[in-house]
């Protein structure tokens, strides 16, 4: 006999059955309070290489996490059988760690009064029916961009395409139930360029909730083998000090690491060189970091955080002035503060920016080192030093001469924020940390 298939009304109320079972399993079995995150995602995924089908994998996959604290003892488990029986064992399960556990006075749940009892339909979801056919032929049309871009495309790795969407629900003790959907679709390629013995390898993708905001096939693969023909015959370079751009893809790596640093587990253990920073200001004066959880289809928006606890705009960064640390509930009784809804980390942040376009930026640069790969992690949380492996691009008189390999760059955090000279319009988006590239005054180049 066939299953019945769900309407999507339908398959919205047995999950959030499902969190109700959990919570109320939990209180039998003695926790004074609990939580739990369901998750359940279904997708299509299909690698084409030189023009042929390589993978196509479908997915449906669920997922439920049960945290159940006894008293101040916490205890986890997990289960993708949503049985009752299941559900009973995995709350068995979690109920006998917190029993075991060494009570936490921070643990706990969220602060009732900081969970988002009301949030809008951030227009997340946009599924696609997009069938394995034209899956395959998208990306094969992408990967052919690419090799017949150049006769030096030697090879490719593949290009793939992914369409997937998924259904999240989160409830806890204090009675909050919160859920969404979402998509998210890409494509993506990567080619090999070849001169004589001298081989490179670039790529290029697009993503978006909404297929429609895809770039084309045509476009990814044609800039994937654009990448990869300008790296061709790469040079080392000498040790010195320049300045150094990095391309958009590059700097929100740079803003990756100032995240790590303000984020509460790194302030609570010590392990950061920006402890005790509010109110100190690390950036030039001119640039300023913001927080937009609520943009309308943006890959980074969500209504609340891991915790429940509502995501509202918030400035991280005021004139170059720390303002806020990234902290979630545990963190924040830890240090004594309030959670700034930031588990599971942030949403949509956004960078300051000038007018000035890449070529303006190259231009100001005037001689130095453009950086569009990094390589190792040679960063030191805790005393800011900076240490990367990098290739990219010898610019002089604010024009590309020649690529650039097997290089290393390095600094000190601290003072490279402040040294940062510029950020570009060039905006990646397709980040959940959108910025444009970024213009350091010095870095220490060591090469050959």
């Amino acid at each position: 006999m066939s299953k019945e298939i769900q309407t999507p009304q339908q398959e919205q109320e047995s999950l959030e059955r499902v969190i109700h079972q959990v919570l109320d399993e939990a209180k039998k079995q003695g926790a004074t309070s609990a939580e739990a995150a369901l998750g359940i995602e279904s997708g299509l995924s299909v690698t084409a290489r030189m023009g042929e089908v390589e993978t196509l994998e479908y997915h449906h996959d669920k997922g439920v996490g049960i945290t159940v604290y006894i008293g101040q003892s916490k205890g986890s488990s997990s289960t993708s059988d949503f049985s009752e029986a299941a559900i009973k064992e995995a709350v068995s399960a979690a109920s006998g760690i917190a029993r075991y556990t060494a009570e936490d006075k921070w643990s706990g749940l969220a602060d009732k009064d900081d969970l988002a009892w009301e949030y809008q339909d951030l227009d997340l979801c946009h599924p696609w029916s997009v069938d394995a056919e034209q899956a395959v032929a998208m990306a094969i049309e992408c990967e052919d961009a690419a090799r017949t871009f150049d006769y030096r495309i030697s090879n490719s790795e593949g290009a793939t395409l992914s369409s997937h969407r998924g259904l999240h629900f989160y409830g806890n003790s204090h009675g909050f139930v919160g859920h969404y959907p979402s998509t998210r679709h890409s494509l993506s390629v990567s080619v090999i360029g070849q001169d004589g013995g001298n081989m490179q390898r670039d790529y290029w993708y697009t993503v978006a909730r909404d297929h429609g905001e895809m770039d084309s096939a045509e476009s990814v693969g044609k800039k994937a083998a654009e990448r990869t023909i300008a790296r061709i015959n790469a040079k080392r370079l000498s040790t010195r000090k320049v300045p150094v751009l990095f391309s958009p893809e590059m700097a929100s790596s740079l803003v990756g690491h100032y995240l790590r640093a303000i984020r509460g587990s790194s302030l609570y253990r010590k392990t950061t060189f920006l402890l005790d920073s509010i109110d100190e200001q690390i950036f030039p004066s001119w640039l300023n970091i913001s927080e937009r959880p609520h943009i309308h289809g943006a890959l980074g928006s969500a209504p609340y955080d891991n915790e429940g606890v509502k995501t509202t705009d918030r400035e991280l960064v005021e004139q170059g002035v720390i303002k806020s640390y990234l902290l979630d509930s545990y963190a924040a009784r830890r240090l004594g503060m309030h959670t700034t809804g930031h588990a599971g980390g942030i949403h949509n942040l956004v960078l300051s920016h000038g007018d000035k376009d890449l070529q303006a930026l190259l231009k100001e640069m005037d001689t130095g080192l453009f950086v569009t790969e990094l390589m190792g992690q040679g960063v030191n949380g805790v005393t800011g030093d900076y240490s990367r492996g990098a290739a990219g691009f010898w610019v002089e008189k604010g024009i590309i001469q020649f690529p650039v390999e097997e290089i290393t760059i390095a600094g000190n955090l601290k003072e490279m924020f402040k040294q940062i000279v510029a950020v570009g319009n060039d905006v990646d988006k397709r980040r959940n940390i959108q910025t444009g590239s970024i213009l350091i005054e010095n870095m220490t180049l060591a090469g050959e």
